[in-house]
């Protein structure tokens, strides 16, 4: 199988002063620390409140990461675990989103999954870290031994399904291969959301398998879930304080439409269906 490029399925870097380059594969933290029931990561308010509350330690850097990706520990009243930290100053400029709004878009990304009852993107916070402020997010250890190009044009596995509605929902204009982050007991994650949230229509993603097929049930609810959040105005108002006023209306406008045609998206006329390069 062809192994995935993303510096975000990385086995971690080596030392901070001298980043080894990724090996690509599963995703290892140093010391993983289990839920309640001993299996998978940590229940979503226990990491948030470890990565709201707690002491990072940078230990290196994904040098393949299009942006400053630091791998980091993470340690707050007796737990620790291993996250992701991305500042804000360490982003590259980018023509088609503004300056300093990735990391916000990944905060915006969990609320949204998280919202709609999906749990498909990692505990994600806003918080200040060695480098100023940016996004931090749990890292998740991934099944190293799942085939990632058969996982992704797989067409019956129903949380990718909900990850391709997750994806049409926040216009995700970089769902690759190697952003899929399966656990062994069948859960799935997706990482890397900085490119989403834009206002005009350029949803670019390896998940087209169900492309104007009807949405299934599970989507409607979830759809459903997401309408009445921003209509009540909590979620509207979390996501106004990581994207524009227009980004977030543009969000409100593609629920309504998704729940509108009960159908998957097709890929747009005017913009690459497909990330490059899709793995």
């Amino acid at each position: 199988m062809p192994e995935p490029v993303s510096g975000r399925r990385a086995q971690r870097p080596a030392h901070p002063a001298r980043p080894a380059r990724p090996a690509r594969g599963a995703r290892t933290p140093r010391k993983p620390v289990p839920a309640g029931d001993g299996d998978g990561p940590l229940e979503d308010q226990d990491a948030l409140e470890l990565l709201t509350g707690g002491a990072l330690e940078v230990e290196g850097r994904l040098v393949e990461a299009s942006n400053a990706t630091l791998y980091c520990s993470i340690s707050y009243q007796g737990t620790q675990a291993a996250c992701v930290y991305k500042p804000v100053a360490g982003e590259r400029p980018l023509w088609d989103f503004p300056l300093g709004t990735l990391a916000g878009r990944e905060v915006a990304a969990y609320a949204v999954s998280r919202a709609a009852g999906w749990c498909i993107v990692p505990p994600t916070v806003m918080r200040d870290g060695p480098f100023g402020p940016g996004m931090c997010q749990l890292w998740i250890d991934a099944d190293a031994t799942t085939d990632l190009i058969a996982l992704a044009r797989s067409s019956d596995h129903p949380q990718l399904r909900d990850m391709a509605v997750f994806d049409a929902v926040v216009n995700n204009a970089d769902r690759k291969i190697g952003h899929l982050l399966p656990l062994p007991d069948g859960r799935l994650y997706g990482c890397d959301h900085g490119v989403c949230f834009g206002e005009e229509y350029k949803l670019r993603t390896v998940l087209w398998q169900w492309r104007g097929r009807r949405l299934p049930g599970r989507a409607m609810q979830a759809l459903a879930r997401l309408q009445e959040k921003m209509a009540g105005g909590d979620l509207a108002a979390e996501l106004a304080t990581l994207l524009s006023r227009a980004e977030v209306r543009a969000t409100s406008d593609r629920i309504d439409l998704l729940v509108q045609h009960r159908v998957h998206p097709y890929p747009p006329e005017n913009w690459p269906a497909v990330p490059w390069p899709p793995v």
